[in-house]
């Protein structure tokens, strides 16, 4: 089978279309067709060269799309079937057996190596590999050779375009509140960064009753969007004035929950200055220098029983925790939708850097009738 794919062919690079072929799917795989797929800063680490990855290679990890065949051993779902697209795990392992697959022993392997864990690749092309199983899936393609494990049956009647989001960055966010921090209602929190996986803690905290939610972001329009999607109060970081004072200034006693995406240690200190008794800080934002250590100070962390918890994929378990986002997307307390700017697959370059701008939040991109004439 032949498809059309946007390929990283090295750091820094813009992505080039081109036509690949699928090997052919195993019995326990499963052919999606990409009706949407968000780009997240994962994907530009990337492609930019921070997970060691092969070139050439199809990035994507935010897919959505309809399942078009499946190999005999597959029973979840069946073609026809719409479906949101997640991270891959094992399970096999203690943690993936005790439904905790975000922390998959084999994570790295499942998500991060460009071909399925044995090694086989899925894609090639006339001039030679193409390296893929980004996630699991690679969905910067019209097509993804996905298992059943990164796989979420979801209602028809949704726009399934725009839920790909929620396979990664989304889930992220909502589920750090949800779950990872199990933020408690009339509780206080403040996030650092209003991008998506912000937002989504933002709108996790409004459905967990948090009393006070704080956000800190420099750029205004995120400020506002935060504030339409419930913060209470929302900080820009670049005006005069210490951080954890003004933090002070709204919750005298201190935050109880600090969440950080931004991956900054002056950030991240500036909150740990402003955190309560008991406090909890959730860390998911990555720094573009993996060797970078966030020093504590051993006796005010003991003094004030602070607990500092690293989160993958907010700690979920997407066959459950997608399907929940859903139901609050339903009841209308979980509004992602208002986040998201469509782009052709075609433009991928162009939404990319239109996000990097921060002329828009999130982009979705969605597979164009003529993206044949860009190979």
């Amino acid at each position: 089978m032949t498809i059309i794919a946007a390929l990283a062919r090295e750091p820094h690079s813009k992505f080039q279309f081109q036509q690949v072929s699928f090997a052919e799917p195993r019995p326990d795989e499963i052919i999606v067709e990409i009706r949407g797929v968000g780009i997240c800063h994962t994907d530009i680490a990337a492609r930019d060269g921070i997970y060691g990855l092969p070139y050439p290679i199809v990035l994507g990890h935010e897919g959505s799309g309809i399942v078009t065949a499946v190999g005999a051993e597959v029973a979840t779902v069946a073609p026809g079937d719409h479906v949101v697209l997640s991270f891959n795990s094992c399970g096999r392992c203690t943690s993936c057996k005790s439904d905790n697959p975000a922390y998959c022993r084999d994570f790295a392997v499942e998500n991060y190596i460009g071909t399925r864990p044995d090694g086989s690749r899925v894609l090639e092309s006339e001039a030679g590999p193409v390296y893929s199983h980004f996630f699991g899936q690679s969905s910067f393609a019209t097509h993804a050779v996905v298992n059943p494990r990164n796989v979420v049956a979801v209602d028809p009647d949704l726009d399934l375009a725009q839920l790909g989001p929620l396979g990664c960055g989304l889930q992220t966010g909502a589920g750090a509140v949800m779950r990872s921090m199990g933020c408690h209602a009339g509780s206080s929190l403040v996030v650092l960064g209003a991008g998506p996986v912000g937002l989504a803690a933002v709108m996790a905290a409004c459905i967990q009753g948090c009393s006070s939610i704080l956000v800190v972001e420099p750029h205004e329009a995120r400020r506002t969007m935060a504030t339409e999607m419930g913060a209470t109060h929302t900080i820009d970081p670049t005006v005069d004035g210490d951080m954890a004072e003004r933090i002070r200034g709204i919750v005298p006693d201190g935050a109880d929950y600090v969440f950080d995406t931004t991956g900054r240690v002056d950030v991240i200190n500036g909150a740990i200055a402003a955190v309560g008794c008991n406090a909890v800080l959730g860390l998911v934002g990555v720094p573009s220098d993996f060797s970078v250590d966030l020093p504590l100070n051993i006796v005010s962390t003991m003094q004030t029983g602070l607990t500092v918890k690293g989160i993958v994929e907010g700690d979920s378990d997407p066959s459950e925790f997608i399907p929940e986002l859903i139901g609050h997307y339903r009841a209308g307390r979980f509004p992602f939708d208002k986040m998201l700017t469509r782009f052709p697959l075609s433009g991928i370059n162009e939404a990319i850097a239109a996000q990097h701008r921060g002329d828009v939040i999130k982009a979705v991109l969605v597979p164009d009738v003529d993206l044949r004439l860009f190979v």
